[in-house]
């Protein structure tokens, strides 16, 4: 038996993620306020992307798209694909700047193929396509999960456990004009590290846990790396820069994924001036994730992925 399609349009929500969050290098991550729209529809014959706002003329408009290239990918774990989609993307979360773009379009295909086809897939199916897609899951679990997520790879695939933020936890973005590359960010990293520094940054990780959760004022200890935003600081020297400078005046800063934004998790002064190649901006803590509206995905309670939400 096949698949069957609804008719009627379908949309998701995808949130902005910051990964890495200091010390917990492809693992910890955290979604943001920062939203892409998306919706999606079952069409005849053809398979198109329409988008607006970031990327507008510059992202492919057919089924080379990452949302697009997600929703095959999904309709294929499911059994079916419909004869056409037509797609429109908003997009408002900057591209190649660390705040998990790529990502967001990844799951949001997930969730719009999802929520086009009559026959379900649970969160863990969702979120071991979406990693396999972007290679790593520190950015898509807590895109489609939302709040603060820990992910891990087994070897069944991706998995996360997602956790609430402590009301303390007060996000602020530093975004510049110039983009990263994430595979330039990772070809600066050495193939080996000392085994200090492991050991250093396994205690601060499994701290930032506690403080994001528990105890927002541990922030800055448990915020510091020596894993990764050190060896990038030559490829981004306006992100190391502004990084020290805000955690000279005890913020916890650290780069957002792979950088170039600046995600700053404690209060920043009111009277400190980053500079003007770099747009401020304060957000809160996503809790919901990538929720499909009008349709049976939408609810307001995830079940279990991995070891299940955490309060």
């Amino acid at each position: 038996m096949g698949l069957t399609f609804v008719s009627e349009p379908v949309r998701v929500r995808t949130p902005a993620t910051s990964a890495n969050l200091g010390p917990g290098f492809d693992t910890l991550g955290l979604a943001l306020t920062l939203y892409d729209d998306l919706s999606a529809r079952v069409t005849g014959d053809s398979w198109t992307v329409a988008v607006t706002g970031e990327g507008a003329g510059e992202l492919p408009t057919d089924e080379s798209h990452l949302v697009m290239r997600a929703m095959l990918a999904t309709f294929d774990e499911l059994g079916g694909r419909p004869a056409g989609v037509a797609v429109e993307c908003v997009n408002r979360i900057p591209q190649a700047r660390g705040l998990g773009s790529s990502s967001a379009a990844i799951v949001g295909g997930v969730q719009l193929a999802r929520a086009l086809v009559r026959e379900q897939l649970d969160d863990e199916a969702a979120l071991r396509i979406a990693a396999r897609l972007e290679g790593h899951p520190d950015n898509v679990a807590p895109c489609l999960l939302g709040g603060f997520t820990i992910a891990w790879t087994e070897a069944s695939g991706s998995r996360a456990v997602r956790l609430d933020v402590a009301p303390g936890v007060q996000p602020t973005l530093f975004v510049p004009q110039e983009r990263g590359l994430t595979a330039t960010a990772r070809a600066a990293l050495p193939s080996a590290v000392p085994h200090a520094d492991a050991a250093f940054n396994t205690g601060r990780a499994a701290l930032l846990v506690h403080a994001l959760t528990r105890e927002p004022k541990l922030l800055f200890t448990a915020t510091e790396d020596r894993l990764h935003q050190g060896y990038r600081a030559e490829a981004m020297p306006g992100t190391a820069s502004l990084v020290a400078a805000l955690r000279s005046v005890g913020v916890a800063a650290v780069v957002s994924g792979a950088g170039p934004t600046v995600l700053a998790l404690s209060p920043v002064p009111a009277d400190f001036r980053p500079g003007t190649e770099w747009r401020a901006e304060s957000l809160g803590v996503d809790s919901g994730g990538a929720l499909v509206k009008g349709s049976m995905v939408e609810h307001a309670e995830r079940g279990p992925v991995a070891a299940g939400r955490q309060s």
